[in-house]
C-alpha cells in the first residue's frame, strides 16, 4: 500500500462521536442553583418522573415560596412565579442542557445532566437529632458552670463554712476561667467536625 492510499477498513473508520452533553463547571452549577426558583424547578422534576407541564411546575414552586398548598394559591401568587419561569429560569436551564423546555407546548423534562444537581437539592425535612443533642450538651455545661458559680458566690456572701474563706474575686475568676475553657473546647470540637466533613 502506498503512502497516498488510505485504508477503508471498518475498524479504522470508526471515530468516537463527541459527547453532546454539555460540560458544566462547579461554578456553573452553583450559578444555576443560586436562585431558589431554579432549585425548586429541579426539585419538582426530580420528584415527578417524565415530562411535566410548566403550569404545574409554576404552581408548585409558588406554593413552596408562599409556604402554602397549590389549592390555596391566589392568582397573583401563581402569576408572580409563572412569568419569570417562562421568560427566564426555564430558558436558562434549557440553554445549559439541564432540562429540555418546549416553550410552545409548555413541557419541561429533566436531562441526564440534571443528575449532577441532585446532591445539592437534598433537603432533610427532619432536624438532625445528633446536632440537637450536641447543642444541648454544651448548654448543660454552661448552665452547670453558672449554677455552681452562683452557689459558690452565695456561700461566700452568706459566710458558709468552707467557702467563706474564698474571696469573691477568686470565685468570679474561677467562673470566668471555667466558661473560657468550655468555650475553647467547644470551638475546637466544632472546628474538627467541620474539617472532617
Amino acid at each position: 500500500m502506498s503512502a497516498t492510499e488510505t485504508r477503508t477498513d471498518s475498524a479504522t473508520d470508526q471515530v468516537p462521536e463527541p459527547s453532546t452533553e454539555p460540560e458544566l463547571s462547579q461554578d456553573d452549577v452553583f450559578h444555576l442553583l443560586q436562585t431558589p426558583r431554579r432549585r425548586y424547578v429541579l426539585r419538582y422534576l426530580k420528584e415527578h418522573e417524565g415530562p411535566a407541564e410548566m403550569r404545574e411546575i409554576a404552581e408548585q414552586v409558588a406554593a413552596w415560596e408562599n409556604d402554602t398548598t397549590v389549592a390555596a394559591l391566589t392568582s397573583d401568587e401563581r402569576q408572580r412565579v409563572y412569568i419569570p419561569l417562562y421568560q427566564s429560569h426555564l430558558p436558562k436551564l434549557d440553554e445549559e442542557g439541564v432540562v429540555e423546555y418546549d416553550q410552545s407546548r409548555g413541557i419541561v423534562e429533566r436531562t441526564e445532566l440534571a443528575n449532577r444537581f441532585d446532591r445539592y437539592l437534598e433537603v432533610s425535612e427532619e432536624p438532625d437529632e445528633e446536632d440537637d443533642d450536641r447543642a444541648h450538651q454544651w448548654e448543660t455545661y454552661y448552665l452547670g458552670i453558672s449554677v455552681l458559680g452562683a452557689l459558690l458566690l452565695s456561700g461566700v456572701t452568706a459566710g458558709l463554712p468552707g467557702v467563706s474563706a474564698l474571696p469573691p474575686i477568686a470565685v468570679g475568676g474561677l467562673v470566668v476561667t471555667a466558661v473560657t475553657l468550655v468555650t475553647l473546647v467547644q470551638m475546637r470540637v466544632a472546628r474538627e467536625e467541620r474539617t472532617s466533613q
